[in-house]
């Protein structure tokens, strides 16, 4: 077998996890499981012998629970994790301070019917872990070429209609797009913290959960100074007010009068999200165009980056944030190749060119 596959560690109590866990994801040629452990001090001991390119790992388990487990990985050698929980069944609190202490994703658990949700979830449990497998604060290099699967493009749920955005009028009612998923917890509030109750709108897409958006905007909002919140649909784009679209819901930019609100609607998959980046930008390069800033930041894949490229063509000014700060240097980077950003730079330096540009 070759070396370069992904090794992966199941960190799981439930003898049903570790089994069709293990099983779906030894049918993956590129991925070895090289153990699966009852509890976190077991996966010390395996850990020892033989360090995993990406853990799976249960929050609630005995003699140490995930969440303190996670934090010593990463106090000691960060390694991408990604979190397999029922918690987000009952609110998700736990595994969205998970999320902040550095996990890359999420596989919601229900509590019943386990074993047939993760052999219908294979798909999503390979594709988590390839993506983990990427992500990390080292930026390594990947090792693995992703699996090509067909995805949409943000026509199925915007059609382009670009012209209407570059003749769009300049008015004093702007606002800023922002893009990032892989690292983006972590970045969105780097970026938010450090601005003013004054600050132009915000329209942000975070790849996420359902169920999490709602804590993370709250979180955020007691860290901030502007108000964070999840958006409903209809809510208008104000100063002082930055709105986190849904997760499970696509969000878009429309403009009503001299003023901009957004839509919440369900859609398809586009590029493979819900929330997509890309129909986020398409819609504020249709219907903002030099009233939008635009910014993608940390994440994996390509989503957002065609968006961005359709808002700098209308006029947006855009800004990429730069691969020194990024956890994940993929969504930026595409957007870099398309030719669609004004200006790349590194985390700290992205709030006040916000300010500046907007």
């Amino acid at each position: 077998m070759s070396d370069d596959r992904i090794k992966v560690l199941i960190v799981d109590d439930s003898a049903v996890v570790r089994q069709v866990v293990r099983q779906l994801l030894e049918r993956d040629p590129g991925i070895e499981v090289i153990g699966a452990v009852s509890d976190p001090l077991f996966a010390m001991n395996r850990m020892a012998a033989q360090w995993p390119d990406v853990v799976i790992l249960d929050i609630e388990m005995p003699r140490m629970d995930g969440l303190t487990f996670l934090k010593k990985i990463m106090a000691e050698r960060p390694t991408p994790v990604v979190i397999c929980s029922s918690l987000a069944e009952k609110g998700g609190t736990t595994a969205m301070s998970a999320l902040e202490a550095g996990a890359v994703a999420i596989i919601t658990k229900p509590t019943l019917g386990l074993k047939q949700f993760l052999q219908d979830s294979a798909n999503d449990v390979v594709h988590a872990v390839r993506t983990a497998a990427r992500a990390n604060a080292r930026q390594l290099v990947p090792k693995v070429a992703p699996v090509a699967r067909p995805k949409l493009s943000a026509d199925a749920v915007l059609a382009s209609g670009l012209g209407s955005g570059a003749n769009m009028v300049r008015t004093t009612d702007r606002f800023i797009a922002i893009g990032t998923s892989t690292g983006g917890t972590q970045a969105l509030e780097s970026v938010l913290s450090r601005l003013p109750a004054v600050s132009p709108g915000i329209v942000i897409v975070q790849h996420m959960p359902e169920k999490f958006t709602e804590m993370f905007a709250a979180r955020l909002d007691s860290l901030c100074a502007i108000e964070v919140r999840e958006a409903r649909d209809g809510d208008r784009v104000m100063p002082g007010l930055a709105l986190i679209a849904p997760g499970g819901k696509h969000m878009m930019v429309a403009r009503s009068g001299a003023q901009y609100r957004v839509e919440v609607v369900d859609g398809p998959l586009v590029n493979r999200h819900r929330p997509s980046v890309d129909v986020l930008f398409r819609s504020c390069a249709k219907f903002a165009g030099r009233n939008a800033l635009g910014v993608i930041m940390t994440g994996m894949g390509d989503d957002g980056a065609r968006g961005l490229k359709e808002m700098h063509d209308v006029g947006s000014r855009t800004i990429a944030e730069d691969e020194s700060t990024c956890v994940v240097f993929g969504m930026p980077k595409e957007a870099i190749k398309l030719g669609a950003v004004d200006d790349v730079l590194p985390l700290d330096r992205i709030p006040a060119a916000m300010l500046r540009d907007a």
